[in-house]
């Protein structure tokens, strides 16, 4: 994939494969409008068929990840149950995407844009990073699916209790609740990002996506069934040259350069 600007995202592709998907309405804390719910979701899609992408990064411009849906936008000549179900589009694109995705939450991240970096499959935090589950203050319930993933994340009454009262938690809190992967200094945060998203690019990444599709299913799965669907994935695993040469690479004491097939 090519870097890119378009109205509401930065696109930036690195040549190991990392891209960085930026949400770019500072002005806004990157709240997203109509036209960059769309954007998300031809982008996410649009990733999801590329064969060259190992990891995606997702971040906002300015100081803000992202401030959730921008209220003041409507929903132009669609119901609101349509407009919904876009959102919801928008959502599981992202989440059904094979390769790892880090959040990069680098301020705040409330509502739809909390539920953005949880559905993500990690998040790397500034320490000026903040949190909230924004919605019962708007007079919402919550949506973008935070009410599926934030229990299965962290229990169903701390959920509740971040749900209820929609109180806007700091990042060490977010971390002690098991929300986010880790913490770091802010001027830290790009080259902590930078590390695990070259880790996670230089992996095996039929095995890599397989792993993070089983974590997904498997959390609601019975053991038998998380077990078959193991076997299955693995099967799959030593038919591939990246299974091979991960082989000769540790008999000849180097790393592995892993193809994707």
């Amino acid at each position: 994939m090519e870097s890119k600007d378009l109205e509401t995202l930065i696109i930036t592709a690195a040549k190991n494969g990392v891209i960085t998907v930026t949400m770019n309405r500072p002005e806004k804390k990157n709240a997203a409008n109509g036209v960059m719910w769309d954007e998300l979701r031809a982008t996410w899609d649009e990733l999801a068929l590329d064969p060259t992408v190992r990891c995606v990064v997702m971040t906002g411009a300015g100081d803000g990840f992202c401030s959730g849906a921008d209220l003041s936008d409507g929903t132009g000549e669609r119901h609101q149950l349509q407009a919904m179900n876009l959102i919801h589009r928008t959502v599981q694109s992202l989440y059904s995407i094979m390769v790892p995705v880090i959040a990069k939450v680098n301020g705040v991240a409330a509502g739809a844009g909390m539920n953005m970096a949880l559905a993500c499959d990690l998040i790397v935090a500034s320490d000026q990073a903040r949190f909230s589950e924004i919605f019962a203050r708007r007079g919402l319930s919550v949506d973008f699916g935070g009410t599926w993933i934030l229990p299965r994340l962290i229990g169903l009454h701390k959920a509740k209790e971040l749900a209820f009262f929609a109180d806007i938690i700091s990042a060490a809190e977010a971390e002690r609740f098991g929300i986010v992967n880790k913490v770091v200094d802010h001027d830290e945060l790009d080259d902590t990002v930078a590390a695990w998203a070259d880790r996670l690019a230089a992996g095996p990444p039929l095995a890599l996506a397989m792993t993070k599709r089983l974590l997904t299913l498997n959390a609601s799965a019975d053991f038998a069934s998380a077990l078959e669907a193991e076997g299955m994935a693995q099967t799959v695993n030593v038919a591939t040259d990246d299974t091979r040469e991960a082989v000769r690479a540790f008999l000849d004491g180097r790393e592995p350069q892993f193809r994707g097939r």
